[in-house]
């Protein structure tokens, strides 16, 4: 598969960063005291329609080149039920990569994995990288664009304190330090 050089630079530098986030922390099996078994170096969260057959073909082959452990929903196995086997995933797991993209918002599984994961990062100290694929952290962080108009949409389906608990996490996870596919053109 031919790849942009800019995509390829980008999935570089995850991969690198992953491998030193790694390595930092050790990763002994557990982040705190009282976090679960490790099973994953990386709980992947991304919404498949933007680059399940682009970017993220990419990155698990660089994972699996550098021999990191990445739970991406493929690993799911037929029969199991699919929340608890992503909270599972998602408490299992050292880093969480969240790759947010034009569509991520529109998706209530990308949202409640969103959540889920900076609860783990709260109550386990697990890391967190937010990607921003094709969108701006200030789209993501102000919910503009896609994000608004999605959030909308959930606001016509869902109660309040459930959209208002996935804004927080948008914000949340926008502010934190990440890696912006704008910065590899």
């Amino acid at each position: 598969m031919a790849y942009s050089s800019s995509g390829a630079s980008q999935i570089k530098y995850v991969v690198l960063l992953l491998c030193d986030l790694m390595l930092i922390s050790g990763l002994t099996g557990e982040i705190s005291d009282n976090s679960p078994q490790i099973k994953y170096d990386v709980f992947v969260s991304f919404r498949g329609e933007d680059i399940r057959h682009g970017f993220l073909g990419y990155l698990t082959e660089a994972f699996h080149q550098k021999q990191i452990h990445a739970f991406i929903d493929d690993k799911l196995e037929k029969g199991d039920e699919i929340w608890p086997s992503l909270v599972g995933a998602i408490q299992g797991s050292s880093i969480s990569l969240t790759i947010f993209s034009e569509n991520y918002t529109s998706s209530r599984w990308c949202l409640d994995e969103l959540v889920k994961i900076l609860e783990c990062r709260e109550k386990y100290g697990q890391i967190v990288i937010p990607v921003f694929y094709g969108v701006n952290p200030t789209d993501v962080r102000h919910q503009k664009g896609s994000y608004e108009k999605a959030l909308a949409e959930h606001e016509k389906k869902y109660n309040l304190t459930t959209v208002q608990n996935w804004r927080h996490a948008l914000k949340k996870a926008a502010d934190l330090s990440g890696i912006k596919s704008f910065d590899y053109k």
